[in-house]
């Protein structure tokens, strides 16, 4: 990891200006109420300024804005009904009930919908509390929500002078960690490389990538100053978006025998040559990031064009000097990884040219997808909600959870004195998630960040002694709490404590200590009955939910493959349901892998068939690698190489795939008959190779390079091995679904 080139992307991402808006509109503020000596009595603003704040996720804005002022009307009605039924605990439970599960289960309408609910108990845990008397119930919610409006309204501000900042931050984001997808790929070609930690990698940035898409997708088909605007700064960024898709896709495709080609070329060193060549070009992905985030033209690094001929140059000294008619199969594969190579280099020189704007590159550009198909629409029917009032329903039993703890965690600040007792409640709320793999993650973060930030917090308190500096590490905890928020708990945990501690400090230093004391007391408190509960109250294990990952994953990669085949039969091609079709086979294999990934979280005994699930999950990263390849063929040559013997072919494969589908839904051991057959061979193939190694038997290598044979040879046969990888695959995947199915 480069720790300076993280540093330079946190530094311009959206995370730190969100950091840094929400600790500005909550200390501007203060400042002034203090000032005029009446910050104690609306102390409340800033909280809700902060707390409104967090459900401000990335989106389109009229979302954004939409939900900032659902969250306000929410957090004042529950504020007003907490606040003037406190101190009857009847009434107490009758709203923990209801507002836990109802809260709780509005995430079934999406991650915004789950903020504001989060939020709502939030403010309900905070009202719950003795701290504020009952006359003073109504000014205090009406001072909330104002500070909830001055966010609001700092948020359109900040949005009218810089519309465009937000997808810039993203994009760039976009693009570094694209380069680091393609910094993984080089791995494989330098010598002895770990395939296992080189597949986790890959899965793992696959995942980061399709979340960022996703959240880029909504923010720029839903904007329709986006979409159809006409100004340059518009086109240019969705002309970068589009490219970044289509640039991940051929890095996917780019995927090979790497064990081959190292037994082939390992002694030629060609294979590190590229391994260099591409490490630099994830470096240029990088820079091309940094600069999109930061908004200034990128310059390359390096000199692409000469290093590429390098590397054309080393391929053609070591095909003279090595290729027979014995191993041209192998000089083929290495041509492709060329190709493919040329290919991501041409993309990458042309997104240098977009970070400057450049109207040559936009003035023609329309884009050919129909933009509607690629949002995922978000449905907000009661029906949803109805539909997961069953103990069948993952969020039903994670609202049934948190609605329990919230319960015990209650009742144990009432019978015991722990100082802030709701800080019990506001530690389980943060911690406890759908998933235990997260909750227990975060549990331990939580732990540890309490006591960081304490230790941190008295130590300031004890060493330094001016009040600006201690509000200066103040501001900074905050900035850093609200940043590291989303992207690394501990962090945002220290952050939260530290700042907590001391803002107390310039409230009422007289009982700072007691305050430190119930922080860590309560946080310990919190995390033992959020571990607890999530551990033995209707758990949701992920490998009870592995099966349908995996049917998405399959039902993906078969409407993909199926789009993609058909052009090598005659039919014409329609692009905008290919791009549709990738997408979801992209997103498939990223949520399947996101969902293998937590279940190595979990304890022992949940694990089940580990080996398998992760044999799987390994095979449809292939798979749907190996589609991408066949889609880059299909797009460019594949009306040339139309065949009817690519029929047969294409059905079997087919074939396949809906028996692997039957055995997912249950229908254990069949197929046999399926996984005997042989792929048909191509005749036509056949020819060519046969014809192709006359040429090379009679004429030489240098002049046989010149024949028509050897192009129609090299594409034909990359396009026939690529449906045999399919059909392996998919039959392996047979195989391993027969072996997950076995009772264990």
């Amino acid at each position: 990891m480069n720790y300076l080139d993280e540093f330079k992307k946190f530094i311009s991402s959206h995370y730190l200006s969100t950091g840094i808006r929400l600790t500005l509109g909550a200390v501007i503020p203060c400042l002034i109420f203090y000032h005029y000596g009446i910050l104690n009595n609306l102390i409340a603003f800033p909280l809700g300024t902060l707390l409104i704040g967090t459900t401000d996720n990335p989106g389109p804005v009229h979302r954004r804005r939409n939900s900032l002022m659902i969250a306000i009307a929410t957090c004042f009605v529950v504020a007003c009904i907490t606040g003037f039924l406190r101190g009857i605990l009847f009434f107490s439970f009758i709203e923990i009930i209801l507002f836990g599960m109802f809260f709780s289960l509005i995430g079934v309408y999406g991650n915004r919908a789950n903020s504001i609910g989060l939020i709502s108990l939030l403010v309900f845990v905070f009202n719950i509390d003795d701290h504020i008397s009952r006359e003073m119930v109504l000014q205090n919610a009406l001072v909330f929500s104002a500070g909830g409006i001055w966010y609001l309204i700092l948020f359109l501000i900040l949005q009218k002078i810089r519309p465009y900042k937000l997808i810039q931050q993203l994009l760039g984001e976009n693009f570094v960690e694209l380069g680091k997808l393609l910094s993984v790929k080089a791995g494989y070609y330098f010598a002895k490389p770990d395939y296992d930690e080189l597949f986790n990698q890959m899965i793992h940035q696959q995942v980061i990538l399709r979340e960022n898409h996703e959240t880029l997708r909504e923010i720029l088909f839903k904007t329709r100053q986006i979409v159809s605007e006409s100004t340059n700064t518009s086109r240019i960024l969705m002309l970068m978006f589009l490219d970044s898709i289509d640039l991940m896709e051929r890095i996917l495709n780019s995927q090979q025998n790497y064990s081959n080609l190292h037994r082939a070329f390992d002694e030629t060193k060609i294979l590190r040559l590229f391994g260099t060549y591409i490490s630099w070009l994830a470096a240029e992905l990088l820079q091309i990031g940094l600069a999109v985030q930061g908004g200034f033209p990128s310059k390359p690094k390096h000199d692409l064009d000469e290093a590429y001929n390098k590397c054309q140059q080393a391929f053609d000294k070591i095909r003279e000097e090595k290729m027979t008619h014995d191993n041209v199969e192998d000089f083929m594969m290495l041509r492709q990884i060329l190709n493919s190579i040329q290919d991501i280099t041409e993309r990458i020189k042309k997104l240098h040219r977009a970070t400057a704007y450049d109207v040559d590159l936009s003035k023609d550009y329309k884009p050919n997808v129909e933009t509607d198909d690629f949002i995922t629409k978000q449905e907000y029917s009661t029906r949803i909600l109805l539909d997961n009032l069953s103990f069948k329903s993952s969020h039903f039993r994670h609202a049934f959870r948190v609605t329990l703890a919230l319960i015990i965690g209650f009742l144990g600040s009432l019978f015991f004195d722990v100082g802030h007792g709701y800080w019990i409640l506001l530690t389980i709320l943060t911690i406890m998630k759908p998933a235990f793999s997260i909750t227990k993650q975060r549990n331990i973060y939580r732990i540890g960040g309490t006591v960081l930030g304490a230790f941190i917090g008295f130590m300031t308190l004890y060493l330094i002694k001016d009040d600006t500096a201690i509000f200066i590490i103040m501001m900074l905890a905050m900035i850093g709490a609200y940043s590291f928020l989303k992207i690394n708990y501990f962090v945002a945990s220290t952050g939260i404590t530290l700042y907590v501690l001391l803002w107390f400090n310039f409230l009422n230093p007289q009982h700072i200590t007691a305050v430190l004391q119930d922080r860590v007391i309560d946080t310990v408190i919190g995390s033992i009955i959020a571990y607890f509960v999530s551990s033995y109250v209707l758990p949701v294990w992920e490998h009870t939910q592995i099966r349908q990952y995996m049917k998405e994953a399959l039902d993906a990669n078969r409407k993909y493959f199926d789009n993609v085949s058909i052009i090598f039969t005659g039919v014409s091609l329609n692009i905008g349901e290919l791009k549709l079709h990738r997408k979801q086979a992209i997103i498939a294999m990223a949520n399947l892998s996101d969902n293998f990934q937590r279940m190595l979280s979990e304890p022992k005994k949940q694990q089940v068939k580990m080996e398998e699930h992760h044999q799987f999950v390994a095979t449809s990263h292939m798979l749907t690698s190996y589609i991408a390849s066949l889609s880059t063929y299909a797009q460019t040559v594949g009306q040339s190489y139309l065949s009817e013997e690519f029929k047969p072919m294409i059905r079997q494969i087919d074939r396949q795939f809906e028996t692997a589908i039957k055995v997912i839904e249950g229908e254990q051991h069949i197929g046999n008959e399926v996984i005997k057959e042989s792929l048909p061979q191509n005749q036509k193939l056949i020819e060519l190779l046969t014809l192709r190694k006359k040429e090379l038997k009679e004429m030489g290598i240098e002049k046989s390079a010149q024949s028509p044979a050897r192009k129609a040879l090299s594409d034909f046969k990359t396009i026939n091995g690529l449906f045999e990888l399919i059909s392996t695959i998919t039959i392996d995947e047979i195989k391993i679904l027969n072996k997950i199915s076995v009772e264990v």
